[in-house]
């Protein structure tokens, strides 16, 4: 069975959702439970996928059979095994989630979960793809799915999901054409196949066209700046019930198909046409982290706010993973794994701020009669968290992302995680400056918020710290996909 666990994480959700219009076409109210217990399967097939590959090492499948180059071919390694159980319990959580927040009339009906089970297939089998070309098919699978997700809210929500819809087609296009001239000069899609092949070409014209090309495509997937433009009015206008999902997996899976490109085919210190190619990516990550942030500090949408902080931290994901050596690479790798649980954390708070008290912005915190320990005790773990402070997995992502800088002598790229982190700070205490604002009384009551929130926002606190204490051994084990690093 071991050897089929990527087909069946990709089959529970894909299938599901395929075929939930016939499943409940006689009794809607079936869709939510049919959809929760395939995330719980999946959460269950995640966590065994992770031991296996502990244990046993990458697992290798071939699609029908077919062995590659000719055929399609998904590698099961550390980074995947660990990105499909944090996809998997993310999704669950936002499931579990969407039954407390109320937005649109799509929030609870077919459609809804249908779109949630596609999504999360496609992120599946972008994480697992191992051929270009199946990358992209899966990266659409993602796309379209999103792009329904964000504006089923209506309204202005529907003119940011169009734009959404042109940039992300924008990308696709771009990362198609990229793919194309690779083809030309190889003759194959396969990465394996390709990091044997392209050493001997690595200086032609069409090499470095074609991975431009997909690195600006994957760039507007990723949001990375200045290609950025569609995620943060679409993150704040799309249905509180969905954003948890979108900004915790979406870009940070985006990135993680640029990783398994980058260090598949092109080694630490090789120049593509002349040109640095992880000293160059580098110093995207650094304006990335430091524009971003700065952006962030001046919002005063909540949503708007954490959104432009989830693109600053692609910045920074991206300086570590494009330092060239094994400390970087892991901490790049590892923050990008609690910024997912981060990044869902803080949309839940916000969907859940709209829910209970109509607050959308900063000012609107200032109004709280009542404040739930609940969502005061999330906010301030994940600002632990995001600035960096043990024993939370923040503090040793980005710990081992200025060690990687350092010993790198890249003192700009330590420079912009240091910086980054005050910005982070600074919006942080503008946050709870607001919340903390009107003092509560000794008589007022608590805020009591549902069973179901008070499960999802204590899981993803313990998992920001739990993250933190194993940090040690996910380091280890993240360090097995690096590749030539």
């Amino acid at each position: 069975m071991s050897s089929n666990l990527p087909i069946l994480l990709f089959l529970v959700p894909f299938v599901t959702g395929i075929a939930m219009p016939m499943l409940t076409a006689k009794r809607r109210s079936w869709c939510g439970p049919l959809a929760m217990a395939a995330q719980s399967l999946m959460v269950v097939l995640g966590i065994v996928n992770l031991r296996t590959v502990l244990s046993e090492g990458s697992i290798e499948y071939a699609l029908g059979g077919w062995a590659a180059p000719l055929g399609i071919a998904w590698i099961d390694d550390p980074l995947a095994a660990v990105m499909v159980l944090t996809v998997s319990i993310i999704a669950l959580l936002t499931l579990i989630y969407s039954g407390v927040v109320a937005s649109s009339s799509l929030d609870k009906s077919m459609p809804y979960y249908t779109l949630i089970l596609l999504l999360v297939s496609g992120l599946v089998g972008i994480v697992f793809a191992a051929d270009l070309f199946n990358v992209f098919v899966f990266l659409e699978v993602v796309a379209i799915s999103a792009y329904a997700l964000v504006g089923a809210a209506g309204g202005s929500a529907l003119v940011y999901a169009f734009r959404y819809l042109l940039l992300g087609s924008l990308g696709a296009t771009l990362y198609l054409l990229g793919v194309a001239h690779l083809y030309a000069v190889t003759g194959t899609l396969n990465m394996a196949d390709l990091a044997v092949r392209l050493p001997e070409i690595i200086t032609s014209t069409a090499v470095a066209g074609g991975l431009i090309y997909i690195f600006l495509g994957l760039s507007i997937k990723m949001a990375l700046i200045p290609l950025h433009g569609w995620l943060p009015d679409a993150y704040a206008s799309a249905p509180g019930a969905v954003t948890p999902l979108l900004a915790g997996t979406v870009t940070k899976v985006s990135l993680v198909a640029w990783v398994r490109i980058e260090y598949s085919l092109i080694a630490p210190g090789i120049e593509v046409g002349h040109v640095p190619v992880l000293v160059l990516l580098e110093e995207l990550g650094v304006i990335a982290a430091l524009v971003g942030g700065a952006l962030a500090l001046i919002q005063t949408d909540l949503r708007r706010m954490f959104a432009y902080g989830g693109i600053s931290h692609v910045g920074l994901i991206l300086i570590g993973v494009s330092l060239g050596n094994p400390t970087g690479f892991a901490g790049g790798l590892f923050y990008l794994i609690n910024d997912a649980f981060m990044q869902a954390a803080l949309f839940m708070i916000a969907g859940a701020m709209v829910h209970y008290y109509g607050a959308r912005s900063l000012n609107d915190l200032r109004s709280m009669q009542q404040r739930s320990p609940w969502l005061t005790g999330t906010l301030v773990i994940v600002a632990i968290a995001m600035v960096g402070l043990p024993p939370t997995g923040g503090f040793f992502g980005k710990w081992n992302i200025v060690l990687g800088a350092l010993e790198a002598q890249h003192y700009l790229a330590a420079f912009a995680v240091v910086a980054s982190t005050l910005l982070t700070l600074a919006y942080f205490v503008r946050i709870l400056t607001n919340w903390f604002h009107q003092p509560q009384t000794a008589d007022s009551e608590p805020l009591v918020v549902s069973r179901s929130l008070s499960f999802c926002l204590g899981f993803v606190s313990i998992a920001m710290i739990a993250l933190g204490l194993l940090s040690d051994s996910i380091f280890e084990f993240l360090l097995q996909t690096g590749g030539g690093v």
